[in-house]
This record gives C-alpha cells, sequence and structure tokens, in this order.
C-alpha cells in the first residue's frame, strides 16, 4: 500500500511541475495549430485535452477510494 501511495504522489507531483511535457494532441492537430504564430491556439488547445484526459482518472480513483475505506472500515 506504501509503494501504491509513493507511486501516485510521484505521478502527481509530475503532473504539478512538468505541466509542459504532456502533449496531448494528436499529430494532425498538432500541424495545424503550429503553423500559427504564438501558438496560443494550441497550448489553449493541448490544456483542454489534458483536462478532459484527467478528470475520468480523478473521479475513478476518488471512487476506488470510498469503496477501499468502506470495505475495510
Amino acid at each position: 500500500m506504501k509503494q501504491l501511495k509513493l507511486l501516485f504522489g510521484l505521478f502527481f507531483l509530475m503532473l504539478v511541475f512538468f505541466p509542459d511535457s504532456l502533449s496531448a494532441q494528436c499529430s494532425m492537430c498538432r500541424a495545424v495549430l503550429e503553423s500559427e504564430e504564438g501558438q496560443a491556439t494550441a497550448k489553449g488547445i493541448n490544456d483542454g485535452i489534458v483536462y478532459l484526459m484527467a478528470m475520468p482518472y480523478i473521479l475513478v480513483t476518488v471512487v476506488g477510494f470510498v469503496v477501499y475505506k468502506m470495505m475495510y472500515k
């Protein structure tokens, strides 16, 4: 259990300290959006994709934690 907590902690720290290294765009979206100067739209689209991708994982983690606590209480 401690190893799992450590793994989740390290993953969370990576997300917090290295958000620019996450690249969620497909190659077609990236090619179209990077042709624009300033690339503000590309960064916004990438942030939106990462946000939409993270929400289900967070919800499943919270529900799993609640079920775990209920089972072992």
